[in-house]
């Protein structure tokens, strides 16, 4: 579903894939070849949410609350961006969550089931984890960069042959 709110209307651009199933609601913005998945909810109410280039927003996230995603970052299954900042290639692990005012810099990892507090800067390119994620390392993996052009390829799939059925 995808709906104006309060005289804003999401820009999706030509070449997103943001599945029929998915809740996209007023200020958000979705750019080129970024994905959207089923059951996911991006609610643009009290601020701007950009989901970047390539980015991927996995099924049953929510975004809300200015939350930016820069280009090709993941956010898994059922995770929570809130008021936050995802850079550039990053991950958010599948149910994590990262609040407001938080940074996940540059191919920095947040691991599944982890929870970023307000506020908190993760470093580039390092592994954080737990409640409240910490650092636990620096990460330097290639293949978070496989997980963007996977999605991408993925999102071309889905757009090119999926049909429904009911």
């Amino acid at each position: 579903m995808i709906r104006s709110f309060d005289g804003n209307e999401p820009r999706i651009a030509d070449s997103a894939y943001v599945d029929e199933a998915a809740v996209v609601i007023g200020d958000v913005v979705v750019e080129d070849g970024a994905s959207v998945w089923p059951n996911t909810t991006l609610r643009g109410d009290h601020g701007t949410i950009v989901v970047g280039e390539r980015a991927n927003v996995q099924d049953n996230a929510v975004l809300h609350d200015a939350a930016v995603l820069e280009a090709e970052t993941t956010v898994g299954h059922s995770a929570i961006v809130h008021a936050a900042t995802v850079a550039e290639g990053a991950l958010v692990g599948m149910n994590a969550v990262v609040l407001d005012d938080a940074h996940v810099g540059e191919g920095a990892v947040v691991a599944a089931g982890s929870v970023v507090t307000e506020g908190t800067e993760v470093p580039p390119s390092t592994l954080v984890a737990g409640t409240p994620a910490e650092p636990k390392g620096e990460i330097d993996d290639p293949r978070l960069e496989e997980t963007a052009d996977g999605y991408a390829e993925l999102a071309t799939r889905y757009a090119e042959t999926s049909e429904r059925l009911d």
